[in-house]
């Protein structure tokens, strides 16, 4: 079995998601690891679905029992995390995992799984036009929003020279096709 990983990571409102879901959309041999966390869902998100949620505590206490492959406390008692689980049931599938993970957690897994992965950084084209899209989306505060960006910030410097492929993500269509051509050719490598 080829247990190969695709790695997206980027801040906050930079439109990972949104392109992470259109390459599932086209490649029924990909699929994606749902995630844990601690922290509340947001929305209409779902238990298992978009996120694993549990407690601080409960993801303390696994965290102590090594269920997981890597985790970040990314805000104080916030916790995400990749369950070890979670790699395991989609690769008795045959099929290639797709990560959609904080910036810190991509680094972390592109190390960890080295020349089986392929690490993708998304960035906004601009600390402002990711603001517009935090607010666009109406689920935080002022600011849990500037919070973010300021996080975004720090993660766009912190992942410098640590992914494979940058992506700016200024138009969604180019921004698909760049995504379906560079995942394409990992694939077939």
């Amino acid at each position: 079995m080829d247990r190969k990983v695709i790695i997206f990571s980027a801040p906050s409102g930079a439109g990972k998601s949104t392109i992470v879901n259109h390459i599932l959309g086209l490649h029924p041999e990909l699929e994606f690891s749902v995630s844990a966390t601690s922290r509340a869902p947001r929305g209409n998100e779902q238990n298992g679905k978009e996120y694993y949620f549990f407690t601080a505590d409960e993801f303390r206490k696994m965290i102590e029992e090594d269920k997981f492959v890597e985790h970040e406390e990314v805000y104080p008692g916030s916790f995400y995390g990749t369950l070890k689980s979670e790699l395991e049931r989609i690769w008795a599938k045959g099929h290639t995992i797709v990560f959609d993970i904080d910036v810190k957690g991509g680094v972390n897994m592109k190390r960890i799984f080295g020349d089986k992965a392929f690490s993708i950084f998304i960035k906004a084209p601009s600390v402002e036009v990711l603001r517009q899209r935090l607010t666009g989306r109406g689920t935080d505060s002022p600011e849990a929003i500037e919070r973010r960006v300021a996080k975004a910030e720090e993660e766009t410097e912190f992942a410098k020279g640590k992914f494979d492929y940058v992506l700016v993500n200024d138009d969604i269509e180019k921004a698909f096709k760049e995504a379906e051509q560079i995942v394409d050719r990992f694939l077939t490598a």
